[in-house]
């Protein structure tokens, strides 16, 4: 075999190989194009979309009250709720309301803390709504800070 024939096999097989490599790098970025735009792969599957959205818009409704409770935040339903809801909510759980359980003054005092040092807006006539809320229907309590354990049966540990 000649030098000329022997390079030319060689460049036909770089050549080739160099096509393989163009192709699947094509191909790559073609699945990595495909997964960066739909990460779920969602374009494969086969359930109709129709039914899934129908589905989530019946449960979506998101200030449904069941037995004077705002199903959402488990607060009591009441005049302010919503006031309360688009307000406090916004930054921490309706839980925090609900555990603590403050005057009219201290509420003011907490949330004239909040505005200074948590940069809480101005809640303008909304204050008092909130407030009235507040103290309404989560009261101060004189308990401690359990109830204590009655009716129970003890045993000695051995």
């Amino acid at each position: 075999m000649s030098k000329d024939t022997e390079f030319d096999i060689k460049i036909k097989k770089a050549e080739k190989t160099a096509y393989i490599a163009l192709f699947f790098s094509f191909l790559a970025s073609i699945l990595l194009l495909l997964v960066i735009y739909n990460p779920t792969l969602s374009i494969f599957n086969n359930q109709n979309l129709n039914e899934t959205q129908k589905i989530a818009s019946e449960n979506d409704d998101e200030d449904r009250i069941e037995n004077g409770i705002h199903v959402r935040t488990g607060l009591i339903d009441s005049d302010g709720l919503m006031t309360v809801v688009n307000n406090c909510t916004n930054c921490h759980s309706a839980k925090i309301i609900t555990q603590n359980r403050m005057n009219t003054e201290r509420w003011n005092t907490t949330i004239k803390w909040m505005q200074e040092t948590q940069n809480l807006w101005d809640l303008g006539e909304n204050q008092k709504i909130i407030v009235n809320y507040l103290v309404n229907n989560y009261p101060t309590t004189s308990k401690g800070r359990r109830i204590n354990l009655n009716n129970i049966d003890w045993y000695t540990l051995k």
